[in-house]
């Protein structure tokens, strides 16, 4: 375990120090501030069953199709097209550790940026004041529903950009299967429910399932405060033989 932790506190030093790593911060929290100042001007606009934490978590695919891309795909691509993967791996440390310790630290830089959009209703409520009752914008259930939907779900769509990096040397193919992925896991099910043109008797009987996996769903539930263990599994599950696959094609290519 030494050796993972050592790899883990050098792959999460390196995103701290990346001006790329700022630069997407930046960019992430420009994309959820604009977010949030459309959804509070909606809802001061026009009545609605949702609140403001719930509609701006709907969004939360946005972030995760382009900011997960960003900062998975140099993972192991970089390591690969500079010869270093190999050198690690003459090292104590297993394919295991390099894997983990790479997923573990882009995951938690993703909840770092994730956790800077928590103060969001109360910066609201200092420039308008009483006009405005923080009750209005802070939801207890919904904020706390939606920060652990963010949380479980990010871990299977770090694991996709992991995998993704490790397909291939070039950062940019790795960017781009990894968006490519994100976008099919994330929309297909809601897609497939919501088309008309899908209105046909297969995916009628394989609704279940289809709901089953549609994040729009989970996310739903979450926001309303229903944790649900299905879920849970499915990302667990899914992160786990991602991260396994990921493992192999490291020792193979290595």
């Amino acid at each position: 375990m030494r050796h993972f932790f050592t790899l883990f506190l050098h792959e999460l030093r390196m995103l701290l120090i990346a001006p790329a790593s700022y630069v997407a911060a930046v960019l992430y929290m420009l994309l959820m501030t604009f977010v949030y100042y459309i959804y509070l001007n909606t809802a001061a606009s026009e009545p609605s069953d949702s609140t403001v934490a719930e509609m701006f978590f709907q969004t939360f695919w946005i972030p995760v199709c382009f900011m997960i891309p960003l900062l998975t795909m140099k993972s192991i691509a970089e390591e690969r097209r500079l010869g270093t993967l190999e050198t690690l791996m003459t090292t104590p440390a297993t394919a295991l550790h390099i894997v983990l310790s790479k997923f573990l630290s882009c995951y938690f830089f993703y909840i770092f940026l994730w956790t800077m959009t928590i103060p969001f209703p109360f910066i609201v409520h200092y420039y308008v004041g009483e006009s405005v009752p923080l009750n209005l914008l802070f939801n207890p259930a919904s904020m706390i529903g939606g920060y652990s939907f963010i949380a479980i779900s990010g871990l299977l769509y770090i694991a996709v950009g992991i995998f993704a990096s490790s397909m291939t040397r070039n950062q940019l193919v790795a960017g781009m299967l990894s968006f490519c992925i994100l976008f099919v896991v994330i929309l297909a099910g809601a897609l497939m429910v919501k088309l008309p043109m899908l209105d046909s008797n297969w995916i009628q009987q394989s609704y279940d399932l289809v709901n089953y996996v549609n994040s729009f769903e989970h996310l739903a539930d979450f926001s309303r405060g229903v944790l649900d263990s299905r879920p849970l599994f499915l990302y667990g599950s899914l992160t786990m033989l991602l991260l396994g696959i990921t493992t192999l094609i490291v020792e193979s290519k290595a």
